[in-house]
């Protein structure tokens, strides 16, 4: 089956209960009444947008959030308390037996978790061709969203978040239950309220142990955060969530993970010899506690990992008040913007076990690992992250009051709109070619650009368009640093392999002449200037 992911809500699938009538359907755990406010999308899945769509007559859900393959996601609101939840509502008509039964694993594991950390099943009701899954709604987006959008982050904030995951991760364990799939993707916040509870989500891929037993139950995660004995396909259990929760734990402190590598082979190679370190400078303000329980984690051998439960013992986690440092962690969360924009431009990378394992506990099978989304997918992925670079690599010469290497990047007859050009369009380099010979080329000072939020649009297999915001860092005359932002759009287009910049747009107002280089150069401003969008 198909799951709804990067909703906001990130729901979990599962199975219903067994209804008592013995219709092969399945029985409410409890009655709920629901008010609604949208319209129909799809023919083929008519009554699941109906507006005052009733569920046994009883229960009518709300407006649409998110829809997936064979699933949609609705707000619903309980009339007795006014209490919010969020239904999945499933098309069973069009599930495999392989999809029924992956249901059925999934059922089993959310009723049996009930903690403030762990997205709650409420209810499960079935009917004719449709299952509904009513669970907690999370309004606060991703953890690693929040924490890039907040004015003060520190390691002991880390810690705290760190706790709140180790707190999930034991619940689960404790009840014999491997997540497997532990990302920030699944770290979701339980309202937009500071200090929200931080709960985990998606238990798709997750499994049943005995115990502390060790088998081959598939390969299944997330490239990043797939462990040694994962990769090497040899026996394993929950030690797997406790090496994920060491990545997680590594993002969380300096914006980057500790394993990385565009090549796949070579990631995987990173990860089964544990090749990570703690560079200078930016872990050389971390303190040593920290640094000790990523290590605890990330132990190859999974025998000699730290569990659960004594992480949580861990001084760094609690003792954090007198352990962990306090002091403002800003590089952290720019790395973790940047961070943060990559995965999202990747989008959903999720390994699953082909056939899918029923029952946990039966002997062990040889997976076929396949790739969630469609080969073709991969593609457009590589496309973009080229996008982005060759956008980098434009900018970085314009930094750099380097022309000759942004001619390399443009089209001659490239076409612009920017605010010194005075809502005229301009073609051609002569403009451009101004503000590198009389400002750029004479200015030493130092520069640093970061591109934020880079959304880019394939179009055919030669063209494509990428929107970001554009933030500069520079010393003004004054020798005061000072930060300006601009909301910035090309259009490029690949001749003979090679990538050109055919189009620019800035949004803004004109500043003085010469305070400030084109967009297409700088985005600079003096103190006292300022842009309007």
């Amino acid at each position: 089956m198909k799951r709804v992911d990067g909703c906001a809500l990130a729901l979990v699938d599962v199975c219903a209960r067994a209804r008592s009538s013995g219709r092969n359907a399945h029985t409410r755990s409890s009655t709920l009444h629901y008010v609604t406010k949208s319209q129909a999308r799809e023919k083929t899945l008519r009554n699941l947008y109906k507006t005052g769509r009733s569920i046994f007559d009883t229960e009518i859900l709300c407006e649409t959030l998110a829809m997936g393959a064979f699933s949609v996601v609705r707000r619903c609101v309980k009339k007795s308390t006014g209490q919010e939840y969020a239904a999945k509502i499933i098309n069973t008509k069009k599930l495999s037996a392989r999809d029924h039964q992956k249901l059925e694993r999934e059922a089993r594991i959310c009723r049996l978790l009930k903690h403030p950390n762990i997205v709650r099943l409420h209810d499960s009701i079935s009917e004719e061709g449709f299952h509904y899954l009513v669970f907690d709604l999370v309004t606060g987006g991703e953890l690693f969203e929040d924490i890039v959008a907040r004015e003060y982050y520190s390691e002991a904030d880390a810690s705290h978040c760190i706790n709140q995951i180790l707190e999930s991760v034991s619940h689960i364990h404790q009840h014999d239950i491997v997540h497997r799939d532990l990302k920030p993707e699944n770290l979701l916040l339980a309202s937009k309220m500071k200090g929200a509870a931080v709960k985990l989500a998606d238990f798709g891929l997750a499994i049943e142990v005995q115990g502390d037993q060790q088998a081959w139950f598939g390969f299944a995660g997330t490239p990043g955060y797939l462990s040694p004995e994962v990769l090497r396909k040899d026996p394993y259990g929950k030690p797997v969530d406790i090496w994920a929760c060491g990545v997680i734990l590594y993002i969380l402190l300096v914006g980057y993970p500790p394993f990385w590598d565009e090549d796949q082979h070579k990631l995987y190679q990173q990860i089964k010899a544990g090749a990570y370190d703690f560079p200078s400078p930016e872990w050389d303000t971390v303190t040593a506690e920290a640094k000790n329980l990523i290590n605890q984690m990330l132990t190859i051998n999974p025998a000699k990992r730290i569990m659960a439960d004594q992480a949580l013992k861990h001084p760094w986690v609690c003792q954090r008040s007198t352990v962990a440092s306090m002091m403002h962690r800003q590089e952290t969360v720019e790395c973790l913007r940047k961070f943060n924009a990559r995965r999202k431009l990747k989008g959903p990378y999720t390994f699953l076990p082909q056939p899918c394992m029923v029952n946990s506990l039966l002997p062990p099978q040889e997976p076929q690992a396949t790739v969630v989304h469609n080969p073709a997918d991969g593609i457009k992925v590589t496309r973009k992250q080229e996008i982005i670079k060759i956008t980098e690599q434009l900018i970085e010469a314009i930094n750099n009051g380097d022309f000759e290497a942004y001619t390399r990047i443009c089209d001659p007859g490239l076409t612009s709109f920017e605010p010194e050009a005075l809502g005229n369009l301009v073609e051609g380099m002569d403009f451009h070619k101004f503000y590198f010979e009389n400002l750029l080329s004479k200015n030493s000072k130092p520069v640093h650009t970061t591109i934020l939020n880079p959304h880019v649009h394939l179009i055919g297999e030669d063209a494509a368009c990428i929107a970001y915001i554009r933030l500069t860092q520079y010393m003004d005359s004054q020798g005061r640093p000072r930060s300006s932002q601009s909301e910035e759009t090309r259009v490029w287009h690949r001749r003979e392999a090679k990538w050109l910049n055919i189009h620019f747009h800035c949004s803004g107002a004109p500043a003085a002449p010469l305070h400030i280089s084109s967009p297409c150069t700088s985005c600079r401003l003096e103190p006292g200037q300022k842009r309007t969008y």
